[in-house]
């Protein structure tokens, strides 16, 4: 939990969550990969916050060491979506611990 907590104390992490919520309202369509089901491209999700590749590298490494996107190798690409299940986990956690 305490990656987790890293991970989200970050407005820029906090932001891409947000945006992967709903990826079709924040980024065009993909000619590779669902923008749902595998995810958005990192390059989509760079350009979109301004950042270079390897920042947003970084912030995603956070994400994804925590547990909160889960990535996915399409061609030289990566994609990355929400994982739901932890982040309703991590809210009930701490819904638990107030």
């Amino acid at each position: 939990m305490r990656d987790a907590f890293h991970a989200l104390a970050n407005d820029k992490r906090l932001q891409i969550l947000d945006w992967l919520k709903d990826p079709r309202a924040h980024f065009p369509p993909q000619t590779d990969g669902d923008l749902v089901q595998d995810g958005v491209c990192g390059v989509f999700i760079a350009d979109k916050l301004g950042v270079s590749a390897p920042t947003l590298s970084e912030h995603m490494r956070i994400l994804t060491e925590a547990g909160l996107v889960t990535p996915k190798r399409i061609k030289q690409w990566t994609f990355y979506r929400r994982n739901e299940t932890a982040l309703a986990e991590l809210k009930a956690q701490i819904t638990r611990d107030l």
